[in-house]
């Protein structure tokens, strides 16, 4: 198990990358895939056909969003945690993704960089 940690600059403010990380409507927007999500704490989400799938666990508006990501019949909970600060630049994203299994790591930490914050990044670029 491997927890990875980074921070990201998103040029928007914190409400609409809360929005863009919680609304199925912008997910679809900036993913083009359906997405299933809300901000209810205790539902299920699912993202890019269902690669990613989870529960949510905490909201915080415009600044905090807790998930448990699943990986099959893994024990430990792999827990996502995103808080978004205001920056000069935008926002600053605090990532922090606890227990992914080593098998997947490599896969996740480029799914962060590149499909998830990234594309974020160009969509309000």
């Amino acid at each position: 198990m491997k927890d990875y940690k980074k921070h990201f600059v998103v040029p928007a403010p914190p409400e609409d990358i809360y929005k863009a990380l919680t609304n199925p409507a912008t997910i679809q927007l900036w993913t083009g895939e359906p997405a299933e999500m809300s901000d209810v704490a205790g539902s299920e989400f699912s993202l890019w056909s269902e690669s990613i799938t989870g529960m949510n666990l905490e909201f915080e508006n415009d600044k905090k969003i807790v998930q448990e990501w699943y990986f099959g019949e893994q024990e430990e909970a792999s827990i996502v945690t995103i808080i978004l600060h205001p920056s000069k630049k935008g926002t600053d994203a605090e990532l922090r993704h606890t227990n992914i299994p080593d098998e997947a790591y490599d896969d996740i930490v480029e799914g962060w960089n590149d499909a998830y914050f990234g594309a974020l990044v160009d969509f309000y670029s």
